[in-house]
């Protein structure tokens, strides 16, 4: 495993890095759902520097969008060493696991997990993303629920992205 001169993020190739599940094999922290061919949504990626925080915030995002058929939201966060911290390995394999063919959306938390987010975004061939996946320019918590609101209910990935982004001005006064 390498570091990158201008992030702290972890950074080993896809070869080396921990596969999502193979075709087929459903994995149990993403809520799937039967759906028919071509109807698969925007995944949404949430990734925080504490694992907990990061399903937490999941955990409200789906719980408020009020239906029994949510989009596949993954939440990530810590290091592969199980301490504070982001994790590209991590981050990778969570959008490959929520990837449904039309897009994923990543929310972050913190400058240095929006740094880890945007050096895979740089070499995504290399880490092997889904395409497309974008970083929202978003408030976490506020930005996560309009993203998973919006995926939920079938918008695109324009549709996703602007619903997060939205929220920085919502204001709260």
């Amino acid at each position: 495993m390498e570091r990158r001169e201008d992030s702290r993020a972890d950074v080993i190739p896809i070869s080396q890095a921990p596969s999502a599940p193979h075709p087929g094999e459903p994995d149990p922290e993403v809520p799937r759902h039967p759906r028919a061919a071509g109807l698969g949504r925007v995944g949404v990626v949430l990734v925080s520097h504490s694992q907990r925080l990061a399903e937490a915030v999941a955990a409200l995002a789906v719980g408020l969008t009020r239906t029994d058929d949510p989009a596949a939201v993954a939440a990530t966060g810590g290091s592969l060493a199980d301490g504070l911290g982001t994790s590209a390995v991590l981050v990778a394999a969570a959008a490959r696991r929520v990837d449904q063919g039309h897009g994923v959306v990543v929310l972050a938390d913190l400058g240095s997990a929006v740094g880890t987010v945007r050096a895979l975004l740089t070499d995504a061939d290399e880490h092997g993303l889904p395409f497309p996946v974008r970083l929202a320019d978003a408030p976490f918590v506020e930005g996560a629920v309009a993203a998973v609101a919006t995926a939920s209910a079938g918008g695109d990935l324009a549709a996703v992205l602007d619903a997060a982004e939205e929220m920085y001005r919502q204001r709260k006064l």
